[in-house]
């Protein structure tokens, strides 16, 4: 099926005011750089959205020439931070959905079967990652038995 497996992006497309809104909440909240915005993105997002560097840091430079945010350098490297004038528009961001929870589709069945796609497609990923081999042939095992109870499910309908 065309478009049902994992999107590079972590599964979300988001417009470019999602991204610029989502990266002042979260510089409001507390300084942040740009890798670090992306992780937390991910991770609220149980990994449904993981903004890529091409959105974030385009996003934080117009947050910048706006005057909302300031970057300062840090034992870390740079990070950014709120300015009053950022504050003030945080505050009233605030009062709606954070765009990491403005998922208005969370009852559709599709979008439910999806983000469980993603779930296990991160389980995979950390079974893989022990480099363990008779995890990973166990894993495989588990995930051949899925594809053919699925297939059949499909052949039922």
């Amino acid at each position: 099926m065309p478009g049902f497996g994992p999107r590079r992006d972590g599964g979300r497309r988001a417009r470019r005011g999602d991204v610029r809104t989502a990266a002042l909440l979260l510089i409001a909240e507390e300084p942040r750089n740009g890798y670090q915005i992306i992780q937390e993105l991910e991770q609220r997002t149980d990994g449904r959205w993981k903004p890529s560097p091409g959105a974030i840091y385009p996003a934080l430079a117009q947050l910048e020439d706006e005057g909302l945010i300031q970057s300062s350098e840090t034992a870390n490297g740079k990070a950014f931070e709120i300015t009053d004038a950022g504050r003030t528009e945080a505050e009233v961001a605030g009062q709606r959905p954070a765009p990491w929870e403005n998922e208005g589709d969370q009852d559709d069945p599709q979008h439910d079967l999806r983000r469980r796609f993603g779930q296990l497609g991160q389980a995979i990923m950390a079974v893989a990652g022990t480099g363990n081999t008779e995890l990973m042939a166990k894993a495989a095992e588990e995930v051949d038995g899925l594809k053919r109870r699925i297939y059949q499910i499909l052949a039922e309908s």
